[in-house]
């Protein structure tokens, strides 16, 4: 085999194994993250503490022994999970903001979270409003990336105010998101539909820019 052939042969092998090392690394992103998205579903659906590692793994259709190749730590995991949670959250909010007049953003952005739909999509719904009640037992980390996504949907309901940019813009976005949580929590808690409805109601009457 001549010096040119082998330079060759070396390079087919650099490339074939870099090559590998790439689609190895993107399964294992791809794996990564439908164990984070189970775990964001679970915990708005069954709660920090309903949530085991076990369960989470069967969801993502794995089995339990790989949960450490991707986490040190189930804390850890609860981390990402809130943080993705979080995420949808702010999301779905920019969503509607975008596709909303500015006129009529702040009040179709309360509409659609106090919604009837938003009421039912427990798992896929508002993170604060699932879990706010279990975070102060939460660990650092759980509680940290939670706290990032609260300031990123309260600065977001800022940004729609005429007054964006004085704290008075500011505080009235820590009243709205407040009082939105805090009703949907509500709403959801009580086993009287009738109730649930004004609840919410009366919260979309006196919130009403």
């Amino acid at each position: 085999m001549t010096a040119a052939m082998l330079l060759a042969l070396a390079a087919k092998i650099e490339y074939d194994d870099h090559h590998m090392q790439k689609t190895t690394v993107r399964s294992k992103e791809a794996t990564h993250d439908r164990i984070v998205d189970a775990a964001a579903r679970a915990i708005r659906r069954s709660g920090y503490n309903g949530t085991g590692v076990a369960d989470i793994m069967k969801d993502a259709g794995l089995t339990h022994g790989g949960f450490y190749a991707h986490f040190s730590s189930r804390e850890a995991m609860l981390a990402e999970a809130a943080d993705r949670a979080g995420g949808e959250s702010v999301a779905m909010m920019e969503r509607i903001a975008a596709i909303s007049s500015p006129q009529q953003v702040l009040q179709t952005m309360m509409e659609a979270y106090l919604s009837d739909a938003h009421l039912e999509e427990i798992e896929t719904g508002c993170a604060v409003a699932a879990l706010g009640s279990e975070m102060p037992r939460q660990a650092p980390e759980v509680r940290r990336a939670a706290t990032r996504r609260i300031k990123e949907m309260i600065d977001l309901v800022a940004r729609q105010s005429p007054d964006w940019g004085r704290p008075s813009a500011h505080e009235r976005a820590l009243f709205i998101v407040s009082a939105m949580v805090g009703t949907l929590m509500l709403a959801r808690a009580v086993d009287d539909p009738k109730l649930s409805d004004a609840l919410r109601g009366a919260a979309l009457k006196y919130l009403a820019p």
